[in-house]
């Protein structure tokens, strides 16, 4: 029995959880939260989504396509001259950050050049094929009236070259 209440006064002593009780977000009145909703006027009344509900990108989402995804790859290209590799007087450095160019190589096996459908934006690559799709979200915009597409067809691959388009890009660019 005496073990009994000396177990009850230790759990009593113990604390009940390793934060303490007092914090200064406990010193006065307690706050009530309020709940705030965000109602966004929608431009057409016969409209079921906002343009600001859609997420970026979902237009181009086809889940129910059975066609496989083929293998790629993506480069990028980086214009050096000798300025840059012995002197470093452009500032340019190895990163993806100083890159010009990204090359995205598609692996088409069994594939004719006539079947092959290619439509770049500025953010997304979508390739179809009879037997092939793959819908890309690109790692940074491109220009997508500049770049370049050839067929290997010895190799079965389809290389895209785009040019990267971004804001401060005055200071990557090595044409002063």
């Amino acid at each position: 029995m005496m073990h009994k209440t000396r177990m009850m006064m230790m759990m009593m002593m113990m604390p009940r959880c390793s934060v303490g009780a007092m914090t200064p977000g406990s010193v006065g009145p307690v706050k009530k939260e309020t709940t705030s909703t965000f109602q966004v006027k929608s431009e057409n009344k016969k409209t079921i989504w906002n343009t600001e509900e859609v997420p970026e990108g979902s237009e181009f989402d086809d889940t129910w396509d059975p066609r496989e995804k083929p293998e790629y790859e993506i480069f990028f290209k980086q214009h050096v001259g000798t300025e840059d590799v012995f002197f470093g007087m452009t500032g340019k450095d190895p990163s993806t950050a100083c890159c010009e160019d990204i090359v995205i190589k598609i692996k088409l096996p069994d594939t004719k050049y006539s079947d092959i459908t290619l439509d770049i934006q500025d953010k997304v690559l979508d390739l179809r094929t009879p037997k092939k799709k793959l819908l890309l979200h690109l790692p940074y915009p491109v220009n997508s009236k500049e770049g370049r597409a050839r067929f290997l067809s010895d190799e079965e691959t389809l290389e895209v070259t785009l040019r990267v388009s971004r804001k401060f890009d005055f200071i990557n660019s090595s044409d002063e």
